[in-house]
């Protein structure tokens, strides 16, 4: 449904004391996903993490993965019978469909024949036609499959299924739940750009997030917008600017729109979105994208701790910021 926008993680180094034992800073860095991941936390044991934690990031694209041809998405979008589902998989079917209903329909997880169409899966984008996108159209509806005794049930076989609005998000809480479970009490985890933060650092203060501007081009320079407090709570961005494609003059955003078909077509440009982990924020932050800036603020109102900072092009081709009232608290320049 759409790639991720940047997010640019601000770390300051302190040390602090845990009894008679130091807390140790340790950073891990590398590639996953399609995209980076940064991980810093502080640990009295100085334990090296990064072998469990490239573990969980395999156990993710095993499950959801479209660039893998035998994950488990993959199977099961090519009517693969046989396949068992993991843990992994059916968190993010369900989270997706808890989404598609909450969003009456804007967050669609059977995007897939149509996102795949668009070019947005392996690059193979096709000239569509109304007739072509009508006809695709068809074969997305979360209402149409569900999951009875441990298999997938498609009304239609052709139906096809995309966690990617989802699953980098579900990855950053994965890991908060490793760190968890290891009595790690400090710490930082970013995932091509999803973040969540435990706690706040040993010295007191809290983490810091950097919120990208936009850019005319996707291969500009990247800048700050503003930076955010961050503890406690999960991060996620969703924009235009850097993920799309041009054709015939026409640029194309990343987000499609299940109910039409097509990319959207409104002033928004990127929406960073605040909630009590990364996967609920991954899942919104692409909701609000497709919706548009006005229908988002309305569901808004209808969820708890939940907060959101809009960057839109006004009437007049310029880009303005909205900032909800408990982001604009956690804003600290």
């Amino acid at each position: 449904m759409r790639m991720k926008s940047w997010i640019f993680l601000i770390i300051t180094t302190v040390l602090a004391a845990c009894g008679n034992k130091p807390l140790e800073k340790i950073s891990i860095a590398g590639e996953a996903q399609g995209t980076y991941y940064a991980i810093t936390y502080y640990d009295k044991l100085g334990r090296d993490l990064q072998e469990p934690i490239d573990s969980l990031l395999k156990a993710v694209d095993k499950s959801v993965s479209l660039w893998d041809d035998n994950s488990i998405i993959t199977r099961v979008n090519r009517g693969d019978t046989s396949v068992k589902l993991d843990k992994i998989f059916i968190y993010n079917f369900i989270l997706s469909k808890e989404m598609g209903i909450l969003s009456n329909g804007y967050f669609d997880f059977t995007i897939g024949p149509l996102a795949g169409a668009w070019g947005f899966h392996r690059k193979n984008k096709l000239t569509l036609s109304s007739y072509q996108v009508d006809s695709l159209k068809q074969l997305v509806d979360f209402r149409k499959v569900r999951i009875e005794n441990g298999q997938i049930i498609k009304d239609d076989p052709r139906m096809s299924f995309d966690f990617n609005a989802v699953a980098q998000g579900y990855t950053v809480d994965l890991i908060a739940s490793m760190l968890d479970s290891l009595d790690i009490k400090h710490f930082v985890v970013d995932v091509g750009g999803e973040i969540i933060a435990r706690n706040k650092k040993p010295g007191g203060s809290s983490w810091r997030v950097g919120i990208e501007s936009p850019s005319a081009n996707k291969d500009d320079d990247r800048t700050i917008q503003v930076v955010v407090s961050l503890e406690n709570k999960g991060l996620a961005t969703s924009g235009s600017y850097r993920k799309y494609f041009e054709q015939g003059g026409k640029r194309y955003s990343h987000a499609i729109d299940p109910k039409t078909g097509y990319s959207v077509d409104h002033h928004l440009m990127s929406v960073t979105v605040l909630a009590d982990n990364a996967a609920y924020a991954d899942a919104l932050a692409t909701t609000f994208m497709v919706m548009g800036m006005e229908k988002s603020l309305k569901l808004m109102e209808t969820l708890t701790d939940v907060d959101a900072y809009f960057i839109y092009w006004t009437k007049e081709n310029i880009y303005e910021t909205y900032a909800s009232e408990g982001m604009k608290k956690l804003i600290v320049n």
